[in-house]
Order: structure tokens, then C-alpha cells, then sequence
């Protein structure tokens, strides 16, 4: 009988031990899980001040006023604007074998332009 008491006890210890170890594993992880959600809170948190930041760096008013700063560009005129149907006929290469990227980058003739003539005043 007192065997059996003996091996009643230590198995009491060794399931005691093991609910102990049971709790403990699961502590850990809860922690773990703690540090983890604090972190993607803080990734989160970075991420929304980057997209604040790109949208004040992305702002049009702010790129204009970059422009208007730092590049010596010419205003838009309203007679640089017309329609479709008037604008010039696109030139043909010198060559068959030239190379249109070439030819659109330097053109053979001086007069042509980006820009369009002002309207005439009878319009």
C-alpha cells in the first residue's frame, strides 16, 4: 500500500510539473504574440506617417511651387493649345533605313516646333 502511495505522489509531481511546463510554454507565447502585435502596431504606425509624408512630398501645389523655383519655365499660353485636326503633317525620315527615334530627337528642319502660331484676329 504504501508503494502505491509513494507512486500516486510522484505522479502527481510529474503531472504537476507538466501543467507547470504546460503554462509556462504558454505564457511565452503570449508574450511573444504581445511583442509581435506591438511591433506590427508600430510598422503600422510607420507606414501611415510614410504615406502622410509622400502625400505632403506628392502634393501638386508643393511640385508647382518646386518648379516654378528651381526650373526657368515659360508660362502656358492659350495659343499653345488648338486642335487635333490643324496640327502639322508628321515628317517623313531622310532615309529608309534611318532611325525614327534619331530623326523625331533632331529634326532636318529648323522651323518646326512645339509651338502653334496665335490665331488668326478674323477667327
Amino acid at each position: 500500500m504504501r508503494l502505491l502511495n509513494i507512486l500516486v505522489i510522484g505522479a502527481l509531481i510529474v503531472a504537476a510539473s507538466y501543467v507547470y511546463k504546460i503554462k509556462f510554454d504558454s505564457t511565452l507565447q503570449a508574450e511573444r504574440v504581445a511583442k509581435v502585435r506591438g511591433e506590427l502596431r508600430n510598422e503600422r504606425n510607420a507606414i501611415a506617417v510614410l504615406r502622410a509624408e509622400w502625400a505632403k512630398l506628392d502634393a501638386p501645389s508643393r511640385i508647382q511651387g518646386l518648379a516654378d523655383r528651381h526650373l526657368s519655365l515659360r508660362r502656358i499660353e492659350p495659343t499653345q493649345f488648338d486642335s487635333l485636326d490643324r496640327l502639322p503633317d508628321r515628317p517623313l525620315p531622310s532615309a529608309p533605313n534611318a532611325d525614327p527615334i534619331g530623326a523625331m530627337l533632331a529634326p532636318n528642319t529648323p522651323e518646326m516646333t512645339g509651338s502653334i502660331p496665335p490665331p488668326a484676329k478674323g477667327r
